[in-house]
């Protein structure tokens, strides 16, 4: 049986087939039609002003889909605010520790990805700078993919060799008694340090925050204070002009060593180093929620 749709899509054929063959059958003399009453007509036709069937700019309304998707981002938003800080609150109770114990100043704009942290120290003026991008931009299921890989490799290993593997002591250490770092090691922050002196330009040192360390991979100097922060197109371009210096890891390493010590001396240490992506897994979180509310405030709108 034809269905519906290709039933009504036989019709037109089908009639019009009827009324050719009707037409050949009957045809009889007619009366020729005066010209300028065919072209009235078609002129007539022609000039007939032609409306939309409906239109979308004055009477549309929210679609089915709207308030589906406005029932999930509300959903999602009553999850979050629920449990989303509470997974956190190791990472807040550090945050407030490190801040309220020490000299740091906190630019955070609700809305903004970039967080600064500055303080003065004699005449230095010392300014860190990070961003939430650096969290965003994980792919945490690679890593575990990796992890899972190495697994497998190291199991095809030993049934290779029949099981016959000597085992280490450390293999023999129960994961809880194990290093809380060893078990969860941070993301890579990065951690853009600037020291200010006036009238004697700035050092820029780019680091890396991870696992309670700030690793430094170029340390750089500017006569001209605002090429440090390099917050304008013109000022970032100027400043890859000039020379960088060295890559940190092929210093010698006693002036590694002593770069690494100015910084702590100046509160950019292990502490900081620690609290730095917890501050980023906290903010996150926020511009999510804000994020979802924003989102779902514009829909519903």
């Amino acid at each position: 049986m034809l269905s519906l749709r290709a039933f009504t899509r036989t019709i037109p054929r089908t009639v019009s087939r009827s009324i050719a063959t009707t037409s050949r059958a009957s045809f009889r003399p007619v009366a020729a039609v005066p010209k300028n009453t065919f072209l009235q007509s078609s002129l007539k036709q022609a000039t007939k002003p032609a409306y939309a069937a409906f239109s979308t700019s004055s009477t549309f309304k929210q679609a089915e889909g709207d308030f589906e998707l406005v029932a999930k981002l509300e959903d999602e938003l009553k999850h979050e605010k629920a449990s989303g800080l509470q997974d956190l609150e190791a990472s807040v109770q550090n945050v407030q520790y490190v801040l309220q114990n020490n000299s740091w100043e906190v630019k955070d704009v609700p809305g903004e990805q970039e967080v600064v942290l500055s303080k003065k120290l004699g005449n230095e003026e010392i300014r860190l700078t990070f961003t939430v991008a650096d969290i965003q931009n994980l792919s945490e299921q690679e890593d575990f993919d990796d992890a899972a890989l190495s697994d497998e490799d190291f199991q095809g290993i030993n049934q290779g060799r029949g099981g016959n593997v000597s085992q280490q002591p450390e293999d023999s250490v129960a994961p809880a008694d194990r290093d809380a770092e060893d078990l969860e090691p941070s993301f890579p922050a990065r951690v853009n340090v600037t020291i200010e002196k006036p009238g004697n330009g700035s050092l820029l040192i780019q680091t890396v925050a991870q696992d309670g360390l700030f690793q430094i991979e170029e340390v750089s100097y500017f006569s001209k204070p605002d090429l440090a922060h390099a917050q304008t197109a013109e000022k970032d371009w100027a400043r890859q002009s000039l020379y960088a210096g060295p890559p940190f890891e092929n210093l010698d390493e006693d002036l590694q060593n002593f770069l690494e010590r100015y910084m702590e001396e100046r509160g950019v240490n292990a502490e900081l180093a620690n609290m730095i992506p917890d501050y980023i897994q906290v903010k996150e979180q926020k511009e999510y929620v804000r994020w979802l509310e924003s989102v779902k405030n514009f829909i519903s709108a």
